[in-house]
């Protein structure tokens, strides 16, 4: 059994103010012995404006956000999920990439994962996205096989495509990560009960981080986000169901005894079966 901490942030503009609160929170995580911390979506920048974005934004390479959290997942010795963050595809520019992280105890980068499912959508009259704009879709699902267990990557919106769970706990994910920045309205109506969904189907613990409140932009625009950072373990029963509130710290355990024995009652992931339609 291991112990985790889901770190529920409320990102700005500014990756160096964000750094600067990710670090103060993974003392104090550190300091409660845990063995893994999670970060939700884009954790080092939140920004509607493409003209902040090619100014503050890095490729990967010279990310600072990056560069820290390495460090201090060998100096702390904690596996960290970098949830994700918000990078430039290449030094032009011209195209961003949203990409999470999982990161070892050494310090060494396991594996990377770039959101497969752009977020273009109506909301309401009033907010609409278009992820696929800026940002450049993945093409690779991945699971990543850790100390502590091994883990099928996703990104917010790939929630709502069930196929991509399924294929991932078939590969032996069981874990299923969803780091997020769920809009108000599609949070209140529907965050708890896809995320318990995914981890019923697979028989597997799901852990979403997420970020929380108003996220002001320099161009006089601003985004809010739902939060209620969630654990679910493979039963479907909930483990961390956070508030709103911002830049806080939820624990939980992940005892992984839990996936076999619900996978041996509810052996569904081998019942697929192949059908065809008349």
């Amino acid at each position: 059994m291991w112990k985790g901490a889901l770190f529920q942030l409320s990102s700005t503009e500014n990756p160096e103010e964000n750094l600067e609160i990710i670090s103060k929170m993974i003392n104090i995580a550190a300091a409660k012995n845990v063995d893994f911390i999670a970060l939700p979506e884009t954790a080092n920048c939140i920004s509607n404006s493409k003209t902040h974005q090619d100014k503050v934004l890095q490729v990967e390479e010279e990310d600072i956000t990056l560069a820290s959290l390495i460090k201090a997942a060998k100096n702390k010795s904690l596996n960290i999920l970098v949830g994700s963050l918000a990078l430039k595809h290449n030094k032009s520019g011209d195209e961003l990439i949203n990409r999470s992280f999982f990161i070892d105890t050494s310090g060494r980068i396991l594996a990377k994962y770039d959101k497969l499912h752009m977020f273009d959508a109506n909301v309401s009259y009033s907010e609409t996205y278009n992820e696929s704009s800026r940002f450049v879709a993945g093409e690779k699902a991945i699971v990543v096989s850790t100390d502590i267990g091994k883990f099928g990557l996703s990104i917010c919106y790939d929630i709502r495509f069930p196929h991509l769970y399924r294929d991932l706990s078939k590969r032996g994910a069981q874990i299923l990560t969803v780091p997020s920045a769920f809009t108000v309205p599609t949070g209140k109506a529907h965050w708890e009960i896809l995320l318990r969904a995914r981890a019923i189907e697979n028989g597997a613990f799901v852990i979403a981080p997420a970020q929380t409140g108003t996220h002001n932009f320099s161009n006089g625009g601003h985004r809010k986000t739902y939060g209620h950072s969630m654990a679910v373990d493979p039963w479907g029963t909930v483990l961390v169901n956070a508030t709103s509130s911002v830049n806080s710290l939820s624990y939980f355990s992940c005892d992984l005894s839990k996936v076999t024995a619900v996978r041996s009652k509810l052996p569904s992931l081998t019942h697929d079966c192949k059908y065809s339609y008349e």
